[in-house]
C-alpha cells in the first residue's frame, strides 16, 4: 500500500493546495469511495436470498410489485438462460451496495470538495444534499408504491390471448428504471429552489411559467416512463407539477424575506426589462 501513501507536504497558511496534491487527494478518496461500495455490493449480494432478523431478502423485496400484479403470491420470473439469476443478483447487490455505503462514499465526494467552500457555503451544500437524498428516496418509494397497478395495466393488454410470463432482464429492468426515474425527478423542487437562493430564478418567474412547466411535466413523464402505462405517467406528472408548486411557495417565500432585508434590491428586481431604475 506504499502507492497509497504519500510525502507528508508543508501547507501554506491559507490552505491552498498545489495541482498534485489536488490529484494526491482525489485518489486518496476514489479509493475509499470504491472500499464503501464493494463492501455495500458484499453485502447486497449476501442479502439477496437472505432474509435480516423480520426485514426479508433483498429478492423478495423486489419481486413483491409483481406478485402483487399477478395477483399470486407464489408468482416467479421465468429465466430463459442459466446466467439469468446470477446477472440478477449482481445487479440487485450492485443497487443495493451504492444505497447502502451512500454514506461513505457521499462522505468521501464532501470531503474532497469542502476545503474550496466557505463555512456559509458548507452549511447550504450540507442541507441541500441532505435534502436530496430524502427526496430520491421519496421518489423511489412511490414508484415502487405505483409499480403493481402499472403492471395490472400492462398485463390486461392481450388477456384472452396471451399468457403474461415476465423475464428478470425484462421486469428488473422496468422496476430500476421506474426507480431512477422517480428518484431524480423527485429532485426537481430542490434544483429550482437552488436557482432561487443563488438569484437566478424568482418565485414570480415560476409562477409566470406554471402553465408551461405543467405542460412540459406531462410531455416529460410520457417520454421517460417505461412502458407508458398511465398509472406510472400520471403518479409521476401530478407528483412534479406538486413539487413544482411547493418549490415556487418556496421561491416567493425567500423572496420576501431578501425584499425585507434588503428593500432596494428589491425594487429593482421588480421592474420589468424595458423600465429603467432610478440608478
Amino acid at each position: 500500500m506504499a502507492w497509497f501513501r504519500r510525502t507528508k507536504v508543508e501547507r501554506p497558511a491559507d490552505g491552498s493546495m498545489s495541482l498534485m496534491e489536488h490529484l494526491y487527494e482525489l485518489r486518496k478518496r476514489l479509493m475509499w469511495a470504491v472500499v464503501f461500495i464493494f463492501v455495500g455490493v458484499v453485502l447486497g449480494f449476501i442479502w439477496f436470498d437472505k432474509p435480516v432478523g423480520p426485514i426479508p431478502s433483498l429478492g423478495a423485496i423486489l419481486i413483491e410489485p409483481y406478485k402483487v400484479a399477478i395477483g399470486n403470491e407464489d408468482a416467479r420470473l421465468l429465466a430463459l438462460n442459466p446466467f439469468s439469476g446470477l446477472q440478477l443478483q449482481l445487479k440487485a447487490a450492485l443497487m443495493a451496495g451504492l444505497v447502502f455505503s451512500s454514506p461513505g462514499w457521499l462522505y468521501q465526494i464532501w470531503a474532497f470538495v469542502t476545503p474550496a467552500l466557505y463555512s456559509k457555503e458548507r452549511r447550504y451544500a450540507v442541507s441541500f444534499v441532505t435534502l436530496a437524498a430524502v427526496l430520491f428516496t421519496l421518489g423511489a418509494y412511490l414508484a415502487y408504491l405505483v409499480i403493481p397497478e402499472g403492471l395490472r395495466v400492462l398485463f390486461g393488454f392481450g388477456d384472452t390471448s396471451v399468457v403474461n410470463m415476465t423475464g428478470p432482464e425484462q421486469y428488473y429492468s422496468f422496476l430500476m428504471t421506474l426507480l431512477i426515474v422517480f428518484g431524480i425527478s423527485f429532485l426537481l423542487p430542490l434544483f429550482l429552489v437552488a436557482l432561487n437562493f443563488i438569484g437566478v430564478l424568482k418565485g414570480r418567474q415560476l409562477a409566470k411559467w406554471r402553465r408551461y412547466a405543467i405542460f412540459a411535466m406531462f410531455v416529460f413523464a410520457a417520454l421517460v416512463v417505461p412502458g407508458n402505462d398511465p398509472i406510472s405517467m400520471l403518479a409521476l406528472a401530478l407528483s412534479m407539477c406538486l413539487l413544482y408548486e411547493i418549490s415556487t411557495q418556496v421561491a416567493r417565500f425567500n423572496d420576501r424575506r431578501r425584499g425585507r432585508n434588503n428593500p432596494e434590491a428589491e425594487q429593482l428586481a421588480a421592474l420589468s426589462d424595458d423600465q429603467a431604475s432610478d440608478l
